[in-house]
């Protein structure tokens, strides 16, 4: 692997030390997405010169970013690896146009974002909308040699709260209502977390408040109008299973409330020697709620 020149550039440096030393740089490259340009911020640490492929690091939709996710992960990881986490767009530090946010527009832009950093072979890891974006990139022809889905959407064709979801969606002013939703107070915060989670402590609280911006809201409630439709939820890539020719572990909480844990349990019995993982006591977010036996399963399978 190679980079480009002129394309990424550093913004500023973090010295992240949670139970690692890998130094962690913030940087900033410009894709073009849609024929639109924008710019996105990713983290970036661990050996540049390496044979083996590069990890990259893919957050879900709304309350997420590349250092709320992954922020023990990234450096664990870095240890042994060249390792990427971009903010998606409408996310944590990366631009947020004002564009139809889509699954199909967030592949897009993972597309871009490989492909300005000249990484071919790569290690995808995804979280939520995250792992249906590395789900659909390993599916449809990216040269994909590991591939890990964290509470994964694209796995279901339906959950018990979308029907909900898609009649909100619909009422005049509930872009309002979601903006004030995603609010700044950490009282806030915390209540949106506890419908996500069993336990969010208040460090995680923290990081998430941290990565909110007013885009946020915006780009979920588009992502989710979208995807939410009358008779279920658009991506669903349980047909494509079989395809699926890239070593790929599945990773679960048992208590997501999002969605089921029987969504990650189908797809280890569809694609052909995944390997499953669930993880007791722990609802939509394994990376912090349990990052250590997290961090240890991962780290083991990349």
């Amino acid at each position: 692997m190679r980079f480009p020149k002129g394309h990424a550039r550093r913004e500023r440096s973090a010295n992240t030390k949670a139970r690692s030393t890998a130094h962690v740089e913030s940087e900033r490259v410009e894709v073009a997405v849609d024929g639109a340009s924008v710019e996105l911020r990713y983290l970036a640490a661990g050996q540049a010169e390496t044979d083996e492929s590069p990890i990259v690091l893919l957050h879900g939709i709304g309350l997420d970013a590349a250092g709320v996710s992954w922020k023990h992960l990234l450096p664990r990881l870095a240890r042994e690896n060249r390792v990427f986490a971009p903010d998606l767009p409408g996310h944590g530090e990366s631009d947020a146009p004002d564009v139809a946010y889509t699954t199909s527009y967030y592949r897009e832009a993972l597309r871009a974002f490989l492909a300005a950093l000249d990484v071919e072979r790569v290690r995808l890891v995804g979280i939520s909308m995250g792992g249906a974006l590395a789900l659909g990139h390993a599916l449809d022809g990216g040269r994909v040699e590991r591939l890990v889905l964290v509470d994964s959407y694209g796995l279901g064709r339906d959950a018990p709260w979308r029907p909900g979801g898609y009649g909100l969606l619909r009422v005049p002013g509930s872009d309002r209502f979601l903006s004030a939703g995603f609010g700044l107070n950490p009282a806030a915060v915390a209540g949106s977390l506890t419908g996500l989670t069993v336990a969010a402590p208040p460090e995680f609280v923290a990081d998430v408040q941290r990565s909110i911006t007013p885009g946020v809201a915006r780009a979920l409630a588009r992502w989710q109008r979208d995807e939410f439709r009358a008779n279920g939820l658009r991506t669903c890539y349980c047909d494509r299973l079989a395809e699926l020719d890239v070593p790929t572990l599945l990773i679960h909480g048992r208590e997501d409330p999002i969605f089921p844990v029987a969504w990650s349990e189908r797809a280890a019995e569809r694609i052909p020697e995944a390997k499953y993982t669930i993880v007791e006591r722990c609802g939509h977010w394994p990376p912090r709620e349990h990052s250590e036996k997290f961090n240890r399963v991962v780290g083991e399978f990349l």
